[in-house]
């Protein structure tokens, strides 16, 4: 049955799992503050207490023991009663308490379909593949507590889509009018060769024949791939219309196989990995945003991409540290005019039929190379090991040397970019994939470029084309794009999993870190007084809360339109490089 994996065993542990996290996510962020007993902390609402054992990291982060959580009366650890217990203390207005909690609960079924899988080890996943790695991935965002939300799928719908089932897919095509499409693509390949090479042309024949058979021309169309889930529940629906007047025609479906991937809406291709990743719309709710793409941003996101890349590949010092960026290189969008002249250009509804194409990292792969999304140096196995522990195991190296390697690989080019351009990427997990030799990460690569990056420099030189991604930040708030997005969303995990394992204390770790940002910065002079400017060793910086934004707003997080106007701030952390490196406790 398609909710087997709903049972009072798996349910009893994903809540404990999930109320784990919440308390120790809301107290990092400082909506919750526990108070010391002799035993331990406690927390309390009006109508419960919760009692546990911890310890702080630097950080201001709660490395809390699941086992050890107490509800008063010996009554079930329940994340939806938890939520509702402290909706008040966490904000959450009346009207959005019932949307967060089905968030909540979705977030919880997903657990539970993860702990009916195969039990992969984290020792097997460091010799697995590229894509069992993908689908083996059980947390999600580490930050939010509500990671899993995906409003809109059914749980038919979640077990052929959701990432972590792994299941192959068939992407929908249709065929829009050309003139009422909008259509890109990178200077070193036009839409045409794109479609030829990653179809075929007798995939192209059939589409272009169910074009014929309603009676139109397939010169006045387009084609453009769409979630079958999109397909199914918006675009058969939503743009009933659209297809009536034959604006839209379903041509049928494509004969890869692709694996979904964390993102959700990105497919990998699993009959032929050289060819694209596809990225397309899905009016699912999930993580603070409806996961929609918009036609009008399609039309520059191959050039954005294509300057990104151009930046990168000729700075010599990100050379030098082998990062790279996968280039969206075409993207697609269809207009659908009763929508755009019924919503503001932020709407959801104007965001529900496109679709990109990014490079596929497998062609530049030499001998010896293995690929691994970033997000899994934080996977924990549900035997309580990490994979970045049995990755530095199996490396044979020192924790310190496997460690630096990879602060190298994916720290210093972030930083390069900020000092050198002010380039800011969104550098979490999922973002990153990680290029392993011997279990050792040796380069990264950067991918979702255009919607995900900011130039808050005015002098750095952008083409008109790609002006959108400049950001007005203040001076005192730019650098929070390394402490809040590196420091806080994964150094703050990945430290805690070494020194549990007994690899590296937080002193060792934060030393490590310190020393690779100083050999940086001592051979790139030319960069001294950016690096004075913002400095990666100030005593503290702001704590940016992730879960308050999602609070206030679980249906859309951030103003898009100002994002750095949008977030929250709550005090600020100490500075690890500047508090472990002294050896003094650093708890926030």
């Amino acid at each position: 049955m398609t909710t087997d994996h709903l049972n009072p065993e798996a349910w009893a542990v994903a809540n404990r799992a999930l109320v784990r996290k919440a308390l120790a996510e809301f107290s990092h962020e400082r909506i919750l503050e526990p108070v010391a007993t002799d035993n331990g902390y406690e927390v309390a609402s009006g109508t419960s207490r919760y009692t546990f054992t911890a310890r702080l990291y630097p950080l201001n982060h709660w490395e809390i023991d699941a086992a050890s959580i107490r509800r008063d009366g010996d009554r079930p650890v329940d994340a939806l009663d938890f939520i509702t217990e402290f909706h008040q203390q966490l904000g959450i207005g009346a009207e959005m308490l019932p949307v967060y909690l089905e968030e909540i609960s979705s977030t919880l079924a997903s657990a539970a379909y993860k702990l009916s899988k195969p039990d992969l080890t984290a020792a097997d996943l460091v010799t697995a593949d590229f894509q069992t790695i993908e689908s083996a991935m059980t947390e999600g965002h580490p930050c939010f507590v509500a990671n899993n939300g995906r409003l809109g799928f059914g749980v038919t719908d979640y077990r052929v889509f959701a990432p972590e089932t792994g299941q192959p897919v068939r992407l929908t095509w249709i065929a829009a009018r050309r003139d009422r499409a909008t259509i890109s693509h990178s200077t070193t390949i036009t839409y045409d060769e794109l479609l030829r090479a990653e179809l075929g042309d007798d995939v192209l024949r059939r589409f272009a024949a169910e074009i014929v058979a309603v009676g139109a021309d397939p010169d006045d169309y387009v084609y453009l791939p769409v979630h079958p889930w999109q397909w199914e529940n918006k675009t058969s629906i939503t743009f009933a219309a659209d297809i009536a007047q034959r604006h839209i025609i379903h041509v049928g479906s494509s004969d890869d196989d692709y694996q979904p991937q964390q993102s959700i809406r990105t497919f990998f291709n699993l009959s032929d990995p050289a060819r694209n990743y596809v990225k397309t719309a899905l009016s699912v709710l999930n993580m603070g945003f409806m996961r929609g793409l918009s036609p009008t941003y399609m039309a520059a996101t191959p050039a954005i991409n294509d300057w990104v890349y151009g930046l990168v590949e000729n700075d010599v010092v990100l050379k030098r540290y082998g990062f790279s960026v996968l280039r969206e290189i075409a993207a697609a969008g269809y207009h659908n005019r009763y929508y755009e002249a019924a919503t503001e250009k932020t709407s959801p509804y104007r965001k529900m039929l496109s679709a990109l194409w990014r490079e596929s990292p497998v062609p530049g792969l030499s001998s010896g190379e293995r690929l691994a999304t970033m997000a899994s140096l934080l996977h924990v196995d549900r035997h309580g090991s990490s994979l970045a522990s049995a990755l530095i195991r199996a490396s044979g190296l020192e924790p310190a040397q496997w460690l630096r390697s990879y602060v190298d690989a994916y720290l210093i080019p972030v930083l390069h970019c900020f000092y050198a351009y002010e380039l800011a990427y969104m550098p979490h997990g999922e973002n990153l994939i990680l290029v392993l030799r011997d279990a050792v990460p040796t380069r990264v690569i950067m991918k979702d470029i255009a919607e995900e990056i900011a130039v808050m420099n005015p002098e750095t030189p952008v083409p008109p084309e790609a002006e959108r991604v400049r950001a007005d930040v203040p001076d005192d708030e730019k650098l929070l794009c390394v402490f809040t997005d590196v420091f806080d969303s994964i150094f703050r995990f990945l430290s805690p999993l070494l020194d549990r394992e007994g690899l590296l204390t937080p002193a060792e770790f934060w030393s490590v870190v310190g020393d690779a940002v100083r050999d940086y910065q001592a051979a790139t002079p030319e960069l001294a007084s950016a690096f004075a400017k913002y400095d990666l060793f100030a005593p503290s910086f702001a704590l940016s809360c992730l879960n308050r934004l999602q609070l206030k707003n679980n249906q859309q997080m951030v103003d898009l339109t100002d994002i750095a106007g949008s977030l929250q701030y709550v005090g600020t952390l100490d500075n690890p490089l500047v508090t472990e490196a002294a050896g003094t406790a650093a708890t926030g």
